[in-house]
């Protein structure tokens, strides 16, 4: 990691002597509006080519979650946006405007920006990247065999970057957004773009990385409404570049060295780990001194200035989705190769486990039941299904023989869910047999579900599964691992996995 600090240490120097941008400790600039105009107006056309209005051409490199919304949103804001993704289906849909994924609003979006002539979406990276300005690299890194990351698209897509830019003239910004290890962006992706491409960093383009902090479900609305953008950047060419792209939406963007933004993403997500396992772990001890562990921690919650946000804290269900799970693997194993001891964050995956195990146990009593399970996604409002814990839930119940069957609005079989469904037999392969009847143990609708099951497992809190409890035959029970009601229904038929 020391070339990676060297780096950041002479862009750190750089960023106190440019009229006062640096504010605060060594490792964070904020680059306010009247900055940045001091600083794009002293880098000239440099900070951005255009599109109209000097706003520069955008490519996307990978549209799933991430790379759909950005299409969307900065199109929205007047961004020529050029999409990239091998697979031919998500590209056919960016191209006649439909979402490739459920995500509130993201169809209206990329309509509109399809119908004015503001997106584009090609197989071909390198066409992309030659006719823009700027590339983001939203592409995956799942978890390697080691408990580490996998580089394996992120080498990938640098290559063609540095394919692109070696046949390309003029300053171009590389702007990684996915969660990758602290020193990924200079140690491999630079590497790779200057090999392929013969050019030099900070001479020839920048690179920036700049997280994302998007919630699936409400993500364009966080997109408008950021908590918080961070980008860590090579220099104040690039700086100047991203800046300009985000001012329409965040006038405050807070600027470091790279390694401490690609740190920062790790410790939102860890975090937001953590929160989610302490609810957890509260929630079953409440459950076995017979106190509503809800009352408990909705105490708990109103000590803002030190218990920080309530969104994680109440007891639920085991986290899961494509970030929480693979980040706390990944900072463990980063710990872990650095000789330093994290018995925190290598716990929490184990009591996740532990909460999947006390729903098994609490359904072990319906053995040979007809077991149903409202929702299947990692969480309501969206489609991702990358380790849901409902999926772990059911894996084990069908390797013991259990008869299930499922219902979810957000999951449309056929070609757009297929990949989801390949990478889950590939990332768990106990859940393979899960995927592969994934359509025949689905219904068509609520009532049906539940009318057909003996118990009801419920992993979404929402209107229609409500509904769908409230309204149930009597002697149809249900295992709550979303607390549905704020005030617990008097009903020996129903009980929650943590109330």
């Amino acid at each position: 990691m020391q070339p990676t600090r060297r780096r950041a240490g002479a862009w750190e120097w750089r960023c106190r002597n440019i009229r006062g941008i640096y504010v605060g400790a060594l490792d964070q600039v904020v680059l306010s509006r009247a900055v940045f105009d001091t600083v794009s107006g002293s880098l000239g056309n440099d900070a951005g080519t255009a599109a109209g209005a000097g706003k520069p051409a955008i490519s996307v490199i990978g549209l799933g979650y991430v790379g759909a919304v950005s299409m969307a949103c900065l199109s929205h804001i007047g961004f020529r946006m050029v999409g990239v993704d091998v697979a031919h289906e998500k590209v056919r849909c960016i191209k006649e405007g439909r979402s490739p994924i459920v995500e509130a609003r993201l169809e209206e979006l990329l309509s509109d920006g399809v119908a004015k002539g503001r997106i584009d979406a090609t197989q071909n990276l390198i066409a992309a990247v030659l006719e823009t300005d700027v590339t983001f690299m939203s592409v995956g890194t799942p978890t390697s065999p080691d408990g580490g990351c996998d580089f394996t698209y992120v080498r990938q897509a640098s290559r063609g970057i540095g394919q692109a830019l070696a046949m390309k003239d003029g300053y171009h910004v590389v702007v990684l957004r996915c969660s990758v290890p602290p020193g990924t962006t200079l140690d491999v992706v630079v590497p790779e773009v200057e090999k392929a491409s013969g050019k030099k960093l900070g001479q020839d383009f920048g690179v920036c990385f700049n997280p994302e902090f998007l919630r699936e479900g409400v993500a364009v609305a966080d997109f408008f409404a950021p908590p918080k953008t961070v980008v860590g950047t090579s220099d104040p060419r690039a700086a100047a570049v991203v800046s300009n792209i985000y001012k329409a939406v965040d006038e405050n963007v807070i600027f470091t060295s790279i390694a401490a933004a690609e740190m920062v993403k790790y410790a939102d997500n860890v975090w937001h780990a953590t929160k989610v396992a302490f609810g957890n772990e509260i929630g079953r001890l409440c459950k076995r001194l017979d106190i509503d562990s809800h009352d408990v921690m909705n105490i708990f919650v109103k000590d803002l200035k030190l218990n920080l946000s309530p969104y994680y804290l109440k007891p639920g269900f085991a986290f899961g989705g494509s970030c929480l799970p693979k980040e706390v693997r990944a900072v463990s194993h980063i710990a872990h190769a650095l000789g330093v001891r994290v018995p925190l964050v290598d716990s929490l995956t184990v009591s996740n486990h532990a909460h999947i195990d006390q729903a098994v146990a609490l359904l072990a009593p319906f053995a040979g039941k007809r077991i149903g399970f409202l929702g299947l996604t990692f969480k309501p409002a969206t489609d991702d299904l990358r380790e849901s814990p409902t999926l772990e839930l059911m894996s084990a119940l069908l390797a013991k023989g259990e008869t299930l069957r499922a219902y979810d609005p957000n999951l449309h079989l056929g070609p757009m869910l297929q990949g989801q469904i390949d990478y889950v037999k590939h990332a768990c392969p106990a859940q393979a047999k899960l995927m592969d009847n994934l359509q025949a143990i689905t219904v068509a609708d609520a009532a049906a579900l539940v009318e057909g099951s003996d118990v009801v497992v419920v992993s979404h809190a929402t209107d229609e599964f409500r509904n769908a409890v409230m309204t149930r035959s009597p002697h149809i029970h249900v295992l709550d691992l979303a607390r549905l009601f704020k005030d617990l229904p008097e009903d020996a038929t129903y009980q929650g996995i943590a109330w």
